[in-house]
């Protein structure tokens, strides 16, 4: 049915639709409002499952993790310093093969202390062994909800989606919401082979000797390549239903024989797309929505984008005195399978810092004077800065 909803408001009642049987969480902004409108189901009678309210982020994730080991469908969801706090837990999660569903309201990390939207939290914990799907809308972030929890349950990998906070979770959009028959249409029944059950005793996180940690890690590792082929297969899965898909792992816009791409993460994508539709209107330009940062879809990035002259990774995230976290990774993919593609890396909207329709023209312009393949931050204002930080 389509609404006129809050991102937040939807994404719970997304959630709702896929019958949890437990949800814990703590309080964060921009995340509250998930939780918020999840907790007035509960008390309107509208989901049955077991609300827990929790001290801290990290006792949320501890609370899911031992839900779902138990054979719960279970579900939480936090941001920015939240994830930090949750991070022990968060690998725990993952290394122990326990399929759950996070949202992530990215907002920018402190310090200094800033409520406002980028992607650096969930670009902290890229490497907890979560797999990470990232939504360029709220129609999106409701579609990919549904799909994440077939999707981890599944692989029996936890699945994080990652909505960007305020610009998404705050704001009011038409959304298709998918009615009850077809969510369980779709979803079936939660079941985990390895669950904790009384009668039949068995362990779960017990201390791994060096004679077989890597073999764990390799394990693991293995799991989130072949979730790949499972994510594009959940998105086509879902559009046979839905009549909607979120693009697989990734998704090209622009003609096939573009020569100049832009690759992002998250509602920014809108951003390009609109200025692209407004008055850049080239035919040379192709813009890359990446939806799987984890598992990452190096090899099949190196195949759609071989050939491109340029490539333009626009980051909402940095890694300090490294530079650009996305860019890094796509280089790498495309030197391994011998793509020749100049790269380009730049960073914008750090700490919610409006990203105007014009950003698509200084992005142009740079790759025009060959100024950018070193990571920049594209929107820095130099004058703020004392000299030596300039």
């Amino acid at each position: 049915m389509r609404q006129t909803l809050e991102g937040s408001q939807a994404i719970a009642k997304t959630v709702a639709l896929c019958r949890p049987q437990v949800v814990a969480a703590y309080p964060i902004t921009p995340q509250t409002h998930i939780v918020e409108n999840i907790s007035k189901l509960v008390a309107d009678g509208a989901l049955q499952c077991e609300l827990v309210s929790v001290e801290s982020e990290f006792s949320a994730a501890s609370v899911v993790l031992g839900a779902a080991a138990a054979g719960a469908r279970a579900y939480t969801a936090s941001a920015s310093q939240g994830i930090l706090l949750m991070s022990e837990v968060l690998f725990n999660i993952a290394g122990l093969r326990i399929p759950l569903v996070l949202t992530c309201a990215n907002r920018a990390v402190g310090a200094p202390l800033s409520i406002w939207n980028d992607q650096q939290d969930s670009m902290a914990v890229r490497d907890a062994g979560w797999i990470q799907l990232y939504c360029a809308d709220n129609q999106e972030a409701v579609d990919t909800t549904v799909q994440a929890f077939r999707i981890a349950e599944q692989c029996e990998l936890p699945v994080m989606v990652c909505v960007d906070g305020f610009t998404l979770t705050h704001t009011l959009e038409p959304i298709d919401v998918p009615d009850q028959d077809l969510v369980d249409q779709y979803l079936p029944p939660y079941h985990f082979a390895r669950a904790l059950q009384p009668r039949q005793p068995l362990s779960l996180g017990t201390l791994v000797a060096p004679d077989y940690y890597a073999e764990a890690r390799h394990s693991h590792h293995q799991a989130m390549l072949h979730a790949k082929a499972l994510i594009a297969q959940c998105d086509r899965q879902w559009q046979e239903l839905s009549g909607r898909a979120s693009g697989g792992l990734f998704e090209v816009h622009g003609a096939s024989d573009a020569r100049i791409g832009i690759l992002a993460l998250g509602s920014i994508v809108g951003t390009l797309l609109d200025a692209h539709a407004a008055h850049v209107q080239r035919d040379d330009v192709q813009i890359i929505k990446l939806r799987s940062l984890r598992p990452f879809p190096g090899a099949e990035l190196a195949v759609a984008l071989s050939g491109l002259s340029d490539l333009v990774v626009v980051e909402r995230a940095l890694s300090p005195g490294g530079g650009g976290i996305v860019g890094v990774e796509i280089r790498s993919a495309f030197h391994y399978h011998g793509v020749n593609v100049r790269v380009h890396n730049v960073a914008v909207g750090l700490g919610g810092r409006d990203v105007p329709l014009s950003t698509l023209d200084r992005i142009l312009d740079l790759v025009a004077h060959g100024s950018a393949e070193e990571f920049q931050i594209l929107d820095v204002q130099l004058d703020k800065l004392p000299p030596e930080d300039r």
